[in-house]
């Protein structure tokens, strides 16, 4: 059964059915469960990542990096993706003004996507991540912690602006056509990228706008090496590059139109970090 949740941030009403402006999330675990059976548990189910990744979407500079030297410039990547699909999308006639946020984790691109398009759902195979949502949609905010070191940690809360608030109702979980979706950091660690990346051309509608992000992190226990979109030498030797795949991919249905390196920032504890380069790809689905 999927968890859905929808934000209006105009009219802020209750409705039983779906508003004309919003926010939805929805929680695809039990789905993402059934086709990854390798996986007894979903690591992004512990509280390790959920903290983790509230910080990543909300916390302040100083939570993420309280030192003058790092890298700054590597902060706040939630909101850049989602400033890169507003950027990218042009209200018009003929294209939905509707997003999609897929792999939307703790929500922050979602709920910022909320300023420009109608209406915006998320979907996430995390169902911790997905009530994260859920209780930041309803009362604007969540107190959690990071480590610090050993057993140590910091209590922290995370805000919601209220313009992006509003109260939930009910969706119908046929989802249509979106003017932009945003897969951010997902492709690697879906169970069968290709089948992903195929259903993409029917959720975006005509001159529609689609983002993609990833480290193209492959591992075999999210994805089969025989499922890997690159990463690999093909039977003749020939290196082929996982943009290579993205590229054979999406372009019976896509045009590329740009891409760039994008580096974001995880904090683990006050000392260790993570710090990675994700391959940012913007593409304009074809007539």
């Amino acid at each position: 059964m999927a968890f859905t949740l929808k934000i209006d941030h105009k009219t802020m009403a209750m409705s039983a059915i779906a508003l004309t402006s919003g926010l939805a999330v929805y929680s695809t675990y039990k789905y993402y469960s059934l086709r990854r059976q390798k996986h007894k548990e979903n690591v992004y189910e512990s509280e390790k990542y959920l903290s983790e990744y509230l910080v990543f979407h909300y916390g302040s500079r100083q939570d993420l990096l309280p030192y003058s030297f790092g890298p700054h410039d590597s902060l706040d990547f939630p909101k850049k993706c989602a400033d890169i699909c507003m950027k990218n999308f042009t209200k018009k006639a003929g294209i939905p003004s509707r997003a999609l946020d897929i792999g939307c984790a703790v929500g922050r691109s979602a709920f910022e996507m909320t300023k420009l398009f109608d209406e915006v759902i998320g979907i996430d195979y995390s169902q911790s991540f997905i009530n994260a949502c859920n209780q930041l949609k309803s009362k604007g905010k969540l107190s959690y912690s990071v480590v610090t070191g050993g057993d140590l940690r910091l209590p922290l809360e995370a805000v919601i602006d209220p313009s992006l608030q509003g109260d939930a109702c009910n969706l119908s979980p046929n989802l249509g056509q979106f003017g932009c979706v945003l897969a951010a950091n997902l492709v690697c660690r879906l169970h069968s990228p290709v089948d992903f990346l195929n259903r993409l051309a029917s959720l975006v509608a005509t001159d529609g706008v689609l983002v993609i992000t990833s480290p193209y992190t492959f591992l075999p226990e999210f994805t089969p090496k025989d499922k890997w979109i690159g990463g690999f030498k093909d039977p003749d030797g020939r290196e082929i590059s996982c943009f290579d795949g993205l590229k054979q991919i999406l372009a019976p249905a896509f045009e590329l139109e740009s891409d760039e390196d994008m580096p974001f920032f995880i904090r683990e504890t006050a000392r260790k970090n993570q710090w990675t380069v994700a391959h940012v790809t913007v593409w304009r689905r074809k007539s």
